[in-house]
């Protein structure tokens, strides 16, 4: 429910929109993806684990993803790719990645330090589709990712998530 609040709930009709959260959660990403698709935006996964992943659990028979979904798993492939959409046409797609956790590898972190040539703009959506993992490292990776793109304009939004894990307020 929260994903849908913020995905179909804001206004996003002229922004980029871009989700991240853990590769190994397909239930998320199939949530994320039939969000997407309601939304009208062209569905693209973007990163190594996340092909990985979702590769696994299409073998399995568990889901179909790559019938709702464009699926780029390395990053001369996604450089391409991220580089055929033309400005005008970025409010057409729901992009998924990997980085939440603000790994310096990640797709996220390769397009905030431009290693990935597609520019985010002010108002753009960078969507944290899960928690962060607290330890030292984590949080100050994603507090530098988060602090680039909050430069940047960016229009962030932390913690879309409802844990699978027992917890205690």
């Amino acid at each position: 429910d929260m994903l849908k609040e913020v995905l179909l709930g804001i206004d996003n009709k002229r922004n980029a929109i871009i989700v991240t959260t853990f590769s190994s959660h397909i239930a998320r990403l199939k949530s994320i993806i039939e969000i997407g698709r309601k939304m009208n935006r062209k569905v693209v996964l973007l990163g190594r684990s996340l092909a990985k992943y979702v590769y696994a659990a299409e073998n399995v028979g568990l889901v179909n993803f790559s019938k709702d979904a464009e699926i780029v798993k390395y990053s001369s492939k996604i450089k391409r790719r991220l580089s055929k959409i033309r400005d005008k046409d970025r409010n057409k797609y729901l992009l998924i990645m990997t980085g939440h956790q603000g790994e310096p590898r990640a797709t996220l972190s390769k397009l905030i330090f431009r290693e990935i040539k597609y520019t985010l703009r002010k108002g753009d959506h960078v969507i944290f589709a899960s928690k962060t993992i607290p330890t030292a490292d984590n949080l100050k990776a994603k507090e530098v990712i988060c602090n680039k793109l909050r430069s940047q304009g960016v229009r962030i939004f932390e913690n879309i998530h409802v844990s699978g894990h027992a917890g205690k307020e």
